[in-house]
């Protein structure tokens, strides 16, 4: 993997110099310690047809303040805008679903679930292939390629949602395409690694993702809205892809007028192979679905839970408002997450999770115990305590990736040098964000089972906080109690 102290999926927060853990500089970069920079000469940027740079060098001083910078800044504008549109996308599905009913469609619930998590399955997958495709095709060709990408799904759903004929399968295949805009998270962020210098790249991957998490919040407040409020007392489906497509068309043409190629961008599958060797890599992805899992897998289910849980929010007027609320939960989710890096930084990234953990099944506890109530503004409380919980475990969680692979390793602790376990690091935290993602797909399909079995949701939420009290067994036994017995560290 090419991502170096990366954000995450779905949750737009990087590993700053702020929140930077004990690997600190080590992690850094393999030539520069953060905070510093080469000032020898280095060769002049040269500038060559079809946008591409050579001889860029970012961790140069000379070359970073004279040109590097505005250059960096301008591909990360771009960045962002194109990322915010490929979350847009990803989300649609979930947000149209609950208006299919309005709009003629007669799919059964498993059906709806099904439309759902599909972009998240697919979108979880091409994470691992889009982050090699920057150094295959160039960060600003594939930013055209990827962006343009989005009009496919996005005009796609505009024409199934105009037809109550539409198969499922149809539907299906055009819910799975949505997927691309998941996947553009991984070259986005790959991308904009190359550009920035270590001291400045955490700063730079935090905005870029932050930007992609904000396009999931906006498109469940827009979206509503528009397909409602401004249809004059309908549902006007259509809109919900349609309303995206000049955005789109910009967000390429911005790629292909101000982006640049970097001929030094090269991947590293070499990392990627050792990092899936690493029995930590799979110990902390499970722990990631549990936490980003648990925050994209209930952004996508919010809305059908709000119209199941209370049908009396049907009337168009009423729902919209209900429904537009739902934009809450990722909103807050991904302001919690930086404060749980910088929680996790005080006392420690394990104990931060076993925290969120715990306040994850008690949230969810309490939100079952309370359903009967039918209060639709506890319920909407409940929840977004409960996305709140599961950022700060996203912010605890990613932190705590960096530190044990520079400490805990098998290759650290064979000795391993700082240049190889900071690769490991970086390819551990792209592979864990996609792994991290399929709980955007698990999540919408346990409901489903549970609905399925016993005509209630209420089973799956209690698999969930099973699953939650696991999860804390798991990183307490893993990462505090070995921590005091084999002096691991401040994991």
């Amino acid at each position: 993997m090419t991502v170096d102290r990366t954000a995450d999926a779905g949750t737009g927060n990087s590993l700053d110099l702020d929140d930077a853990s004990p690997l600190g500089s080590e992690a850094a970069s393999a030539s520069a310690q953060p905070g510093t920079a080469r000032t020898a000469t280095a060769p002049a940027l040269e500038f060559r047809p079809g946008r591409w740079i050579a001889n860029w060098d970012a961790e140069n001083k000379e070359q970073w303040e004279s040109a590097g910078r505005s250059i960096a800044r301008r591909n990360l504008n771009w960045s962002i805008f194109a990322e915010f549109l490929g979350f847009v996308v990803w989300q649609l599905w979930s947000i149209v679903v609950v208006q299919l009913p309005a709009a003629g469609f007669t799919f059964s619930t498993s059906e709806i679930f099904w439309l759902i998590s599909m972009p998240s399955l697919v979108g979880a997958t091409l994470r691992i292939p889009y982050t090699f495709m920057v150094p295959r095709f160039g960060g600003r060709n594939w930013t055209i390629v990827s962006a343009l990408l989005l009009l496919i799904p996005s005009i796609g759903l505009a024409l199934c949602v105009s037809n109550p004929e539409t198969p499922f399968g149809v539907m299906l295949l055009v819910a799975a395409l949505a997927g691309f805009g998941g996947g553009n998270f991984a070259s986005s962020m790959a991308n904009i690694t190359f550009f920035y210098p270590a001291r400045e790249k955490g700063w730079a991957l935090g905005l870029n993702a932050a930007g992609g998490n904000l396009g999931a919040a906006v498109a469940q407040l827009a979206v509503p809205i528009v397909i409602t409020l401004l249809a004059a007392g309908t549902v006007n489906l259509p809109m919900a892809g349609l309303m995206w497509v000049p955005f789109i068309l910009l967000a390429a043409f911005g790629a292909w007028k101000y982006m640049n190629n970097l001929t030094n961008a090269k991947g590293d599958v070499a990392g990627s192979v050792a990092a899936l060797k690493e029995p930590h890599l799979w110990i902390m992805a499970l722990l990631y679905i549990g936490t980003f899992g648990s925050f994209i897998g209930f952004a996508g289910v919010f809305p059908k839970l709000i119209k199941d849980y209370f049908p009396e929010f049907s009337t168009i007027g009423v729902g919209t408002v209900a429904l537009s609320l739902a934009f809450l939960g990722p909103l807050v989710g991904s302001l919690a997450r930086p404060y749980g890096g910088r929680m996790a930084d005080r006392m420690g990234g394990a104990r931060m999770t076993v925290s969120a953990f715990a306040s994850m099944a008690v949230i969810t506890l309490t939100m079952i115990w309370t359903l009967p109530l039918k209060n639709f503004w506890l319920f909407l409380a409940l929840f977004l305590m409960l996305f709140t919980a599961s950022g700060f475990g996203n912010g605890a969680t990613y932190r705590m990736i960096p530190v044990i692979f520079a400490t805990n390793s098998r290759a650290a602790r064979k000795g391993a040098s700082s240049v190889a376990t900071q690769r490991l690091a970086s390819s551990a935290l792209g592979l864990i964000s996609a792994i991290g993602a399929y709980g955007g797909f698990l999540i919408p399909q346990v409901l489903n089972a549970s609905n399925t079995a016993s005509g209630s949701y209420t089973p799956a939420f209690y698999g969930f906080v099973a699953a939650y009290a696991l999860m804390l067994l798991v990183c307490w036994a893993c990462y505090i109690r070995n921590a005091n017995r084999n002096a691991m560290g401040h994991v």
